[in-house]
């Protein structure tokens, strides 16, 4: 983690993020001010689950993958992060630490903005705090639909709905499943690095995808889509 200072020519001045120009002036300069620029190098750690939160994060640039620390080695993935998103948004809500960690899959440039700040400025400004809470109801729409797919769904129509879930990514991230290891995969799906590495396999047998490495091409959406339906 590296902090741009003002002299640095990757220094951001202004918050141009569309959220950020429903803020009247005086709003703005109270998010201006507390915030610093962070360049994380990819696989450096955002936020660590349980750590203490004094601020939230917006990624300006690149991409992260947000995850639950189980026991051991065991994670369970949550959702990649994309530009123009925030982490750790429950810190401003509840609590004072992050319910979850996460890490780097290329270089982020990211705005650390105090917490306080947040919750000021989405006391005064109706529009902003609307845009936030959306926002941090989308994320918990998400996990719900992840702990659904747990509870019901057999191992293929996790995969399946992990495969089409990256993929969804494609159109601003063409090499996004390059950035994920196979035990990724398998800790969004929920299931042992092993089990994952078979259900490729045998999806590619039956013409669902194509495997080169670490990239993956779907080539019959609609096979996995009814896999997801029937779970």
């Amino acid at each position: 983690m590296k902090t741009i200072l003002e002299t640095d020519k990757d220094f951001i001045c202004d918050i141009k993020a569309p959220c950020f120009q429903m803020l009247l002036p005086e709003e703005a300069e109270i998010v201006r001010s507390s915030k610093t620029q962070v360049f994380f190098r990819k696989d450096d750690n955002l936020t660590k689950q349980g750590a203490f939160a004094s601020y939230v994060l917006f990624i300006i640039d690149g991409f992260a993958k947000q995850y639950l620390e189980g026991d051991g080695t065991k994670n369970y993935n949550l959702r990649i992060i994309r530009p123009g998103e925030f982490v750790g948004l429950s810190a401003v809500f509840s609590g004072n630490t992050f319910n979850s960690s996460s890490v780097a899959l290329t270089d982020c440039q990211v705005f650390l903005i105090e917490k306080d700040a947040i919750a000021k400025v989405v006391k005064q400004n109706g529009m902003f705090g609307y845009s936030i809470i959306r926002r941090y109801c989308e994320q918990n729409s998400g996990l719900m639909n992840s702990v659904r797919s747990l509870m019901y769904k057999q191992m293929n129509g996790r995969i399946a709905d992990t495969l089409l879930y990256i993929d969804s990514f494609k159109n601003e991230k063409p090499d996004v499943f390059q950035l994920l290891s196979r035990k990724d995969l398998a800790d969004f799906a929920g299931i042992s690095t092993e089990s994952a590495v078979k259900l490729l396999k045998t999806f590619e047998k039956e013409g669902l995808i194509v495997l080169n490495e670490k990239d993956i091409k779907i080539v019959n959406q609609a096979a996995l889509l009814e896999i997801s339906r029937r779970g």
